[in-house]
């Protein structure tokens, strides 16, 4: 398998252009240029991870890989419109759908704190722009794959900031401290469950009757710290709807005893994965990994 570096691809002149263009137009004007991206992008862009993905998990045909996986990109450059459009105060141009948000709610008043694991599917930033609806302090924890310029560039139209950012750097294990530290205060954390560092800890599992890779971390520090996990995605539904979701807080058992830590994890693990499941077969053109997710060696 081979593994992500953490990094996203891209400049920050398409950032700018869409910016400009949501500031004094409607947000169906950048929708119909991003016809135009999205169709450069399928013809010179890598595509062996996601044609895996339609071709081999879903078993698609030829045709219909193909189709999907420009409609894939499409769907995914919506999903970063929108990610401008709201964290540049946009909000209103949006509708949503919330099933679970009790479960949120009744954390922060029971003040347990938490740990909200998501993944690549559906559109992260907008859920974890929901989470300013919890009357308690949240932490965002994002791999810091960002190119500098990006990052500056969107702190400059982010025109609410209820939430706070721990990066994960690579060969820095600082965030764990932050990490610990929110939890031991009973503080909530947002994290991705679906992608992992080399040299991070992590477990094999069956994921759409493939094996592949997943961290263990994110379980780990909730069992460690005795908080509840919590499953949460947002999902385009339209074009300016999503539906927000999030599952019944479970907590899980410390696994002190080192001889059945993995299987512990990996059951953890696979309660994740089953809900994952569930959101890309229902979803399916919203699955945002690029690279070869899935362990396997005929590609």
């Amino acid at each position: 398998m081979v593994s992500w570096d953490g990094k996203s691809k891209g400049g920050t002149l398409g950032y700018k252009i869409f910016i400009e263009i949501l500031k004094y137009t409607h947000i169906r004007i950048a929708y119909f240029l991003l016809y135009f991206v999205t169709f450069w992008f399928f013809i010179f862009s890598e595509k062996k991870g996601i044609r895996f993905y339609f071709k081999t998990i879903h078993n698609y045909s030829q045709l219909k890989t193909l189709i999907s996986i420009y409609r894939n990109f499409y769907v995914f450059g919506q999903t970063l419109i929108d990610k401008t459009a709201i964290l540049g105060g946009l909000s209103e141009k949006f509708t949503f759908d919330f099933e679970g948000e009790h479960y949120l709610h009744q954390m922060a008043n029971e003040n347990t704190g938490g740990v909200l694991i998501g993944a690549h599917i559906g559109n992260w930033e907008i859920a974890g722009q929901l989470l300013a609806r919890i009357n308690t302090k949240i932490h965002i924890a994002m791999y810091d794959g960002e190119q500098q310029q990006i990052k500056e560039l969107m702190a400059q139209v982010i025109k609410k900031k209820k939430t706070g950012i721990i990066y994960i750097k690579d060969n820095d294990i600082s965030y764990l401290y932050k990490i610990a530290d929110a939890l031991k205060k009973k503080e909530i954390i947002a994290i991705h469950g679906d992608r992992f560092l080399q040299g991070s800890n992590k477990v094999t599992t069956t994921f759409l009757n493939y094996k592949a890779d997943f961290p263990s971390g994110p379980f780990y520090l909730a069992s460690k710290y005795k908080v509840p996990v919590v499953y949460v995605s947002a999902m385009k539904e339209t074009a300016t709807h999503y539906h927000f979701y999030a599952t019944k807080p479970v907590y899980n058992r410390y696994p002190s005893n080192l001889k059945t830590r993995k299987t512990e994890l990996k059951a953890m693990v696979d309660d994740y994965v089953r809900e994952m499941e569930k959101m890309v077969l229902k979803y399916p053109l919203q699955w945002f990994n690029y690279y070869q997710f899935w362990k396997n060696k005929n590609l």
